[in-house]
């Protein structure tokens, strides 16, 4: 494209804007602009001619009509190379626009708000922003359009080290305006599909829309022959797998993505310092203790045959007794919040373990968001299980009441049970697993499976169940292994059998009435 003569700039969202402004008005180009962002330049002494000057036509309608005017449009759409477009554009008067810097009212943090009606919702639709975007980026090969603040300085660097814009860096700037549009559309879709009768009636859309920015193609997915990318949301506060960042290490896996998530979700748990291993997006061994080695210890000894190879997730900054730990077995990745630098060398030996490092986890607000199933032919929509209950809501079922050490070994055993494949049973003291039973069929055959994977005496532990006994036969399974507690959520139509047995064998047994499925 030639030389950028003409620009349109006017913005919702005014970082960088002045800078910007100056540095065009400094190479001879003439910025048109509406409202707030033309006083806004002024205000910086930068030169600005009003889009309704230019147009010949007022803003109307309290500022929902500004630039959806030929003049406009026509200077924007029309294609350069084409003789016919150039003499139609002369006869009416219609200068060519060259460049269009916008971005587009904040409807998603407008909605967002508590209180917020659907009429402001409506007000903050954009309509001329989108409009002028699209017309501008339909045309990349004549036209450099900008929506996100990040790319002024480079078409600023480009302009001056080339006098022109590349065709190259007008395609991405086209392309990354209609994957904003769609984000914009896709968010008031989103809304206004939750409305009914002017209120809202449902969180899940009449229609859903999301958009995810791919981070990563990975070798492959779950097996070889699928093929696999990675994409993380827009916005990620919490931290997470999706906004660490990897420190050293082999490329992350599809397995791995899956399994790193599911570790560092189970140690958030905890407020204690708190170590979990993950093997096939189970845990093998969860732990905690006031010092990190001793918690990993824990971890690891409760199942270390299946500890090797797998994913280790902390929620504390990795010290360097633990890391030195960690030496003496194969893992495939780690992700904590912080590595001391002595840890750090320790483990960067391992040349192709993948270390990853979250946000700090202090204070963090959990987000409310969905969780996304996919299926053939469809998708299933949930909200995101953050549903805890406290011990004060816990209800005791049987004759014996649960002592301090068996309510604490309960607690622990319940963060542990949620974050394991149902049917879910885990036998646990009040600092560690001792076994965990996952994925069966049958219920009761995970009780046995979670006896069978204890490498230290069952004999007094509790067990936690994520689900409610359809039989009594959990019962009397953990009995012969010795539990002295059971925690689960109740509901069943044979509670009183199961509670009689517990009776029997003087259990103490707790209802949560909160049940933790993951399929």
């Amino acid at each position: 494209m030639g030389k950028i003569r003409r620009a349109i700039v006017s913005v919702s969202d005014k970082r960088g804007v002045v800078s910007f402004a100056k540095g065009l008005a400094e190479m001879g180009v003439e910025i048109l602009s509406t409202g707030g962002t033309a006083k806004t330049l002024r205000e910086q002494g930068i030169q600005v001619k009003d889009i309704s000057e230019y147009t010949g036509f007022p803003e109307m309608l309290e500022g929902r009509v500004k630039t959806l005017h030929p003049k406009v449009h026509g200077g924007l759409l029309g294609q350069r190379s084409k003789p016919e477009h150039m003499k139609q554009m002369n006869e009416q008067g219609i200068l060519p626009i060259d460049l269009v810097a916008v971005n587009l009212y904040p409807f998603e943090a407008t909605v967002a708000r508590e209180g917020c009606t659907l009429e402001e919702a409506i007000e903050n639709i954009d309509i001329g922003g989108p409009t002028m975007l699209r017309s501008a980026a339909k045309n990349y090969p004549d036209v450099t359009v900008i929506v996100d603040p990040e790319d002024y300085d480079p078409v600023l660097n480009e302009l001056k080290e080339r006098g022109e814009v590349s065709l190259e860096t007008n395609f991405r700037l086209a392309r990354k305006v209609f994957q904003h549009t769609a984000r914009y559309d896709g968010a008031i879709s989103n809304y206004l599909g939750q409305i009914e009768g002017g209120r809202k009636t449902s969180i899940f859309p009449e229609t859903f829309t999301i958009q995810v920015k791919k981070v990563q193609e990975l070798r492959y997915g779950e097996n070889p022959h699928q093929r696999a990318a990675f994409y993380r949301e827009y916005s990620v506060t919490e931290p997470s797998v999706s906004n660490a960042v990897q420190l050293q290490g082999k490329e992350l896996s599809y397995n791995n993505i899956l399994d790193i998530d599911s570790a560092y979700e189970t140690v958030k748990e905890f407020e204690e310092p708190a170590v979990v291993i993950i093997k096939h997006n189970n845990p093998c061994g969860v732990a905690i203790d006031t010092q990190l080695v001793e918690a990993y210890r824990k971890a690891r000894d409760c199942d270390p045959v299946s500890a090797f190879g797998g994913i280790v997730g902390f929620n504390r900054v990795v010290d360097r007794e633990t890391a030195r730990e960690m030496m003496d077995i194969f893992l495939e990745a780690i992700i904590a919040p912080g590595y001391d630098p002595e840890a750090l060398e320790i483990l960067r030996a391992k040349k192709d373990l993948r270390i990853l490092q979250t946000p700090p986890l202090k204070n963090y607000i959990p987000q409310m968001e969905f969780d996304l199933r996919k299926v053939v032919g469809g998708v299933l929509v949930q909200d995101r299980d953050l549903g805890k209950v406290t011990m004060e809501q816990w209800k005791v079922v049987t004759r014996r009441i649960p002592t301090e050490e068996e309510t604490r070994a309960m607690a622990f055993g319940w963060k542990v049970a949620k974050h394991v494949k149902s049917n879910a049973i885990v036998l646990a003291r009040e600092d560690r697993t001792i076994g965990i039973g996952a994925g069966q069929m049958s219920r009761v055959d995970s009780t046995r499976l979670a006896v069978m994977k204890a490498r230290f005496s069952t004999k007094g532990t509790i067990l936690a169940s994520d689900a409610m006994f359809p039989f009594r036969d959990n019962v009397d399974e953990a009995a012969k292994a010795g539990v002295s507690a059971i925690i689960q959520p109740g509901g069943s139509i044979r509670d009183e059998e199961v509670i009689a047995a517990a009776d029997e064998y003087h259990m103490a047994m707790v209802f949560t009435g909160m049940r933790h499925f993951r399929h």
